[in-house]
């Protein structure tokens, strides 16, 4: 049947609320921390999503998974709460489909002004080639 597959949930929260809260604005950083935690499994990142308020059944969230091999990570509930419209209609429609879901919950990581700073220029500045480094 192959490794698991892993879909990464990350939430797309503008800009603007990097000040109030870095880690829901830093995609990055949640895709990473789901990267390690599928690593540390044994289970491979098939897909990354980046999405706010999105319906529980929308198709972009079902496309290609595989009932029983597949899952959905999140780095936490908060991140799933703002990815999605409904985590509760989104947890039955998992249980229903027959495929797992996840939060990490691990600590989210303190940003100081410079880790702010690198997020802000990666995402302000796609456009001029800026990759975050």
């Amino acid at each position: 049947m192959g490794p698991v597959r892993v879909t990464a949930i990350a939430s797309l929260t503008p800009l603007e609320e990097l000040d109030a809260d870095p880690f829901l604005v830093d995609s990055r950083g949640q895709h990473a921390m789901c990267a390690r935690w599928a690593a540390e499994h044994g289970y491979v990142v098939a897909r990354e999503l980046l999405v706010r308020g999105l319906r529980p059944d929308h198709g972009v969230l079902w496309d290609g998974v595989r009932p029983g091999a597949d899952l959905f990570v999140a780095p936490s509930l908060r991140v799933l709460e703002r990815a999605l419209s409904s985590v509760e209609e989104f947890t039955r429609e998992c249980a229903r489909r027959g495929v797992r879901v996840e939060t990490i919950g691990r600590a989210e990581p303190s940003y100081d002004a410079e880790m702010k700073a690198r997020v802000h220029r990666r995402l302000s500045l796609p456009t001029a080639g800026y990759d975050g480094r």
